[in-house]
């Protein structure tokens, strides 16, 4: 279930950048970015609410709480960011560079939460670099 859910994560990921490239079009990046995390928070809270789950808000712990914000602060620069090179470059050269973030997610999985880095791991890092490259040169 969960290729299914990140496949359909990486659909809806490609759908975003197409539909924010034309939607984007005569709009300041920010004004952009603010409308997107709107529909973003109405739609998370939505499912909140749809599935009852409510009510474990008061059971998130101090770290989860600091992780979270610290979370949704790298989302909020990472959408300003994206959304400004989107207005300003082509969507056939933005999109590869935004997803090197699986390169250095990677890399911070195994400095920080120690998770293995295979040779598996390191060629697929090598050619999602090399495919950027190839990509926006």
């Amino acid at each position: 279930m969960w290729f299914i859910l990140a496949l359909l994560s990486a659909v809806f990921a490609a759908l975003t950048s197409i539909l924010a490239k034309v939607g984007i079009e005569g709009v300041s990046s920010n004004l952009a970015t603010a409308i997107r995390t709107a529909v973003v928070l109405v739609m998370a809270w939505g499912m909140v609410l749809l599935t009852n789950t409510q009510g474990g808000i008061t059971d998130i712990s101090r770290k989860s709480w600091l992780f979270l914000i610290l979370s949704g602060l790298a989302t909020g620069a990472s959408w300003l960011c994206y959304y400004k090179a989107l207005q300003i470059g082509e969507a056939s050269k933005v999109v590869p560079i935004d997803k090197l973030s699986v390169v250095i997610t990677l890399v911070l999985a195994f400095v920080f939460l120690h998770e293995k880095f295979t040779v598996k791991s390191l060629a697929g890092c090598v050619l999602i670099g090399a495919g950027t490259l190839l990509m926006v040169l």
